[in-house]
């Protein structure tokens, strides 16, 4: 078995690009670097704030009352300020997710059986899956977001008042060549690290959740090939208990790595319930308009903001997704047991099985800062509102 090998099946997109942003929860690093901002964290924060997230709230705030305008100015803020979140929050729980990330490499170095390797490789290989829905949707919609502003860019030199992607009154002058060129070019690398947040933190995030699915799987196989090994006499009834208990230890380890995981971004995803409904309302918007009003927009654009409304439901979608996997492997522990033999067990033995049973009844989840909890109902009801406040949009634009 080759860890470095397995661990970068699961985790080598979201590892590179956290590392790029400089919160990567290297299990390697010291306690001690977590409480200090790396150099390219603040880079990035900078960036967001200064050159994406000001200039944006200010341009709103000019263009009150236009509801066309405040929808376009509030998208890019609400889309930065999404990131911006899950980036703090992830440096923050630094050397909380770094002992997480130990306890994921131990998990595969202790994979013995095959069989347990197998059903971890087959579920990360489905958060790759997603992880890779994510990326290419975050990439096409770079692309034709680059593509956009580099062509107004190049219009934008041939003038002599030059506008900048998010319009702001810096305190230098922006229309000499050289501040100009870095000034455009700092506020399109802001647009482009709002979507590489989001998308690798939330890669992120459902792998790891992924990862305790994974286990629990293996969890549930062992005790029920353990129930039937004494079903059938094979071991002894000490053997039995001692084995039990291992797996009782076993349980509550993965329910603790479960509630870090929630415990550390149920802030960040709180967040992301909010500005991804309102996010989803104002790109689909955007794109209504842009097609029911005959607008003379360029292709390009059109087909921005319709991979950027991908991205979003994308995004959704992962975060659901992995938290109802979650939410039903942390009950199937239970239901496995009444499938197994346990009507063949001594009573004391099958009196034990309570323990796990009782334990299991609780699902495991993924909250949106305690006000609601990610599943694939979810999914379906931020959906139906975030067009309901189209809706609502669409009748005051009216």
């Amino acid at each position: 078995m080759n860890l470095n090998k397995d661990f970068n099946y699961a985790f080598a997109l979201s590892r590179q690009c956290l590392r790029i942003l400089g919160v990567w929860p290297d299990p390697h690093t010291s306690l001690s670097d977590f409480r200090r901002p790396s150099i390219r964290l603040v880079i990035v924060v900078c960036t967001l704030c200064f050159y994406v997230l000001i200039p944006q709230i200010t341009n709103m705030i000019h263009a009150w009352g236009n509801i066309t305008r405040m929808v376009d100015y509030v998208s890019s803020v609400n889309f930065s300020l999404m990131g911006l979140c899950k980036l703090i929050i992830t440096w923050y729980h630094g050397k909380t997710l770094r002992t997480l990330m130990t306890s994921v490499m131990a998990d595969w170095v202790n994979s013995k059986s095959d069989w347990e390797r197998n059903t971890m490789l087959k579920i990360a290989g489905r958060g790759r899956s997603l992880s890779f829905r994510c990326y290419a949707s975050s990439m096409l919609t770079i692309s034709f977001y680059l593509c956009f502003n580099l062509l107004k860019f190049y219009r934008n030199m041939q003038h002599s008042q030059r506008n900048l992607v998010y319009h702001f009154v810096y305190p230098y002058n922006i229309q000499k060549s050289p501040s100009y060129v870095i000034t455009y070019f700092t506020q399109i690398s802001g647009g482009v690290y709002s979507v590489l947040i989001n998308c690798t933190v939330d890669s992120f995030v459902s792998i790891l959740v992924l990862h305790v699915c994974a286990q629990l799987i293996n969890l549930r196989t062992t005790l029920k090939n353990l129930i039937d090994e004494l079903a059938d006499k094979s071991i002894s009834s000490l053997r039995f208990t001692e084995d039990l208990a291992a797996i009782i230890i076993r349980h509550e380890h993965l329910i603790r790595n479960a509630k870090t995981i929630d415990e550390c971004y149920s802030t960040a995803l709180f967040v992301h319930m909010l500005t991804a409904t309102f996010q989803l309302c104002f790109q689909t918007f955007q794109v209504y308009t842009l097609v029911t009003d005959h607008l003379n927009v360029s292709f390009i654009r059109m087909a921005f903001l319709s991979f950027a409304v991908i991205l979003v439901l994308t995004h959704l979608y992962i975060y659901c997704y992995s938290a109802e996997r979650l939410l039903t492997e942390s009950t199937s522990i239970a239901y496995g047991i009444y499938e197994c033999k346990w009507y063949d067990l001594p009573s004391k033995n099958a009196r034990e099985l309570m323990f796990i049973v009782y334990r299991s009844m609780v699902p495991l989840k993924v909250t949106a800062g305690k006000f609601g909890i990610f599943s694939m109902e979810m999914f379906g009801i931020m959906i139906k509102t975030s067009m309901g406040y189209l809706s609502a949009l669409l009748t005051m634009r009216n």
